[in-house]
């Protein structure tokens, strides 16, 4: 079951990048490698029910089982002990993550109120990070039953060398960009 826009990343991205930076062979083109979704729950200390909540959500987002994250160590000031859950994550490949992929370009980032674009800012390996407030732009999730807003971080981890790599292969994919670069 090949999604759109895997077709679409063989049919056009590749030549379109091989074009771009003169590669040799298609196997030099950057691919995206994982969508790793990750949300980071701070108040679960205290309510367990929260950590409960959001692994329902972001299973809901996503199409598959969330996982909780656990401390790592102890710190009293937090009221935090080793092992508790602090976040929840979920790690998309090949098909599902193309398919979240198309379905938060289309669908979730233009429900963002006052949307202007996403920063274009690269961590220096040709993987991007983005950082979105509200959980509710999804339409996965009914906005009646959300007790708490909760944000989230969305990496895109690409096999591209370099920043401009990683950008010209996610802007083909149609993140929406500020025209920054």
């Amino acid at each position: 079951m090949s999604t759109t826009l895997s077709k679409d990343y063989k049919e056009r991205i590749v030549p379109a990048l091989l074009k771009e930076f003169g590669y040799t062979t298609v196997m030099q083109v950057p691919k995206l490698k994982k969508i790793v979704i990750n949300q980071g729950l701070g108040d679960a200390t205290q309510d367990k029910k929260i950590i409960e909540t959001s692994v329902n959500e972001l299973t809901a987002i996503t199409g598959q089982k969330a996982v909780p994250t656990l401390s790592r160590k102890d710190i009293s000031n937090f009221k935090l002990r080793k092992k508790m859950p602090v976040g929840v994550m979920v790690t998309l490949r090949r098909d599902r993550m193309y398919e979240f992929l198309e379905r938060l370009i289309r669908v979730a980032l233009p429900r963002i109120r006052d949307f202007k674009g996403i920063n274009a800012k690269l961590d220096g390996r040709g993987n991007y990070t983005l950082g979105i407030t509200e959980q509710i732009i999804f339409p996965e999730i009914n906005i009646d039953s959300v007790s708490k807003l909760n944000g989230m971080n969305i990496t895109f981890v690409t096999s591209a060398n370099t920043d401009e790599e990683g950008y010209a292969l996610l802007k083909q994919f149609g993140l929406p960009f500020k025209n920054e670069k």
